[in-house]
């Protein structure tokens, strides 16, 4: 494991144990503070902020429009899928650990957005070309970070 994924991990649980003290203190409160604990609650679900970026950083990435082609699950590998993504001005293979989530059949078609200059790293002898942007919710479950409708495959996420 890498560093900033312990570090972060380490702070998720710092505030989950906080919050857990503070709530145990409060059990005698009012009907309002129950309230505050349920809203404190909910924040310690939400996964701490990563360190800062300049606005030069951000403008390196390039986030773009595509479309799920193929999809498939890579051999001896239960989270990854192997994607066929349509960029517009060229066809890329993504691999993605989304396979929990989604089965392949289901998400053909569906248009997503893409890292588009992320290096590529060889994933179970695959090479991945981009990486295809998710939002987590407080569950665990993964949704697709997609345009609502309009964009063509290869227009410029800003």
């Amino acid at each position: 494991m890498e560093d900033e994924t312990i570090e972060k991990q380490i702070a998720k649980l710092k505030q989950t144990q906080d919050i857990r003290h503070q709530t145990s203190d409060n059990r005698h409160k009012t009907t309002d503070n129950r309230h505050q604990k349920s809203e404190m609650e909910e924040k310690s679900e939400i996964s701490t902020q990563k360190s800062e970026i300049t606005f030069d950083d951000f403008d390196k990435i390039d986030l773009r429009v595509g479309t799920i082609l193929t999809a498939e699950k890579v051999e001896k590998a239960d989270k990854l899928l192997k994607l066929s993504v349509d960029l517009g001005f060229e066809t890329r293979t993504v691999v993605s650990g989304i396979a929990e989530f989604f089965k392949p059949e289901e998400i053909i078609g569906l248009q997503v957005s893409v890292v588009a200059n992320l290096a590529p790293r060889k994933l179970r002898g695959i090479e991945s070309k981009g990486m295809i942007l998710m939002a987590e919710d407080a569950d665990g479950k993964l949704h697709f970070v997609a345009p609502k409708e309009g964009a063509t495959n290869g227009n410029i996420i800003k």
